[in-house]
Formats: structure tokens, C-alpha cells, sequence
């Protein structure tokens, strides 16, 4: 069984900074894609930013040159570092990967897993 495990979240003032940890843990051949998400109150779940197994990075317009997400692919653990937070950047944050967590014959398959969500508040 496959586990994402965030963790960093807090409370913090506008301009401040936040580092969120997500680790998968369990029986993993592979990582592909790995992103986060975050759900405000009210609102409905949005992407905020992804990285490929190979490093490379997109992110949605609001975060882009505040946030910056990075992987260690031997630890198997994303990272979403946040900086000059604003209060609409309060959510529920999401990690979410697709990881190779069964192999058959030489090949390995692909299922998607999400993390249980780590609250971010950033106050004015």
C-alpha cells in the first residue's frame, strides 16, 4: 500500500514563508509526476503546480515567481516551497503523484495517489 504524507503547513503572516514536505512511502518501482493541489473554503480543488520525474516544473499564473516545487527522487519526497504568501493563498494543500506500485512481466503500472491535505493559512 501506497502512503503520501504531508507535512509544513501553519499559520503565518502575509510575506512569509512556508516549506510543505510530501514523502510517498509503501511499495514504489517508480515515481512519475508529482504536483500539488489546494482547495480553498468554498472553492473547488485547483492545481497549483507539478514537477516531472526529470525536474521539469509548471505552475498556475498566481504562484508563479512565489512558489517553487522541487522532488528528491531517493527519498521519494516533493517539496513546495512558498514564498511572499498572501491571504488568498489560504487553502488546503494537496500533494499528488503517479506511482508505479505494481510490476508484471518487466513492466511497471501506474496508479495515481493523493496526500490527506496539510492546512496553510497565511493571515493579513
Amino acid at each position: 500500500q501506497v502512503q503520501l504524507v504531508e507535512s509544513g503547513g501553519g499559520l503565518v503572516q502575509a510575506g512569509g514563508s512556508l516549506r510543505l514536505s510530501c514523502a510517498a512511502s509503501g511499495s514504489i518501482f517508480s515515481i512519475n509526476a508529482m504536483a500539488w493541489y489546494r482547495q480553498a473554503p468554498g472553492k473547488q480543488r485547483e492545481w497549483v503546480a507539478s514537477i516531472t520525474s526529470g525536474g521539469s516544473t509548471n505552475y498556475t499564473d498566481s504562484v508563479k515567481g512565489r512558489f517553487t516545487i522541487s522532488r528528491d527522487n531517493a527519498k521519494n519526497t516533493v517539496y513546495l516551497q512558498m514564498n511572499s504568501l498572501k491571504p488568498d493563498d489560504t487553502a488546503v494543500y494537496y500533494c499528488n503523484a503517479d506511482i508505479g506500485d505494481r510490476r508484471r512481466y518487466g513492466l511497471i503500472y501506474y496508479s495515481n495517489y493523493w496526500g490527506q491535505g496539510t492546512q496553510v493559512t497565511v493571515s493579513s
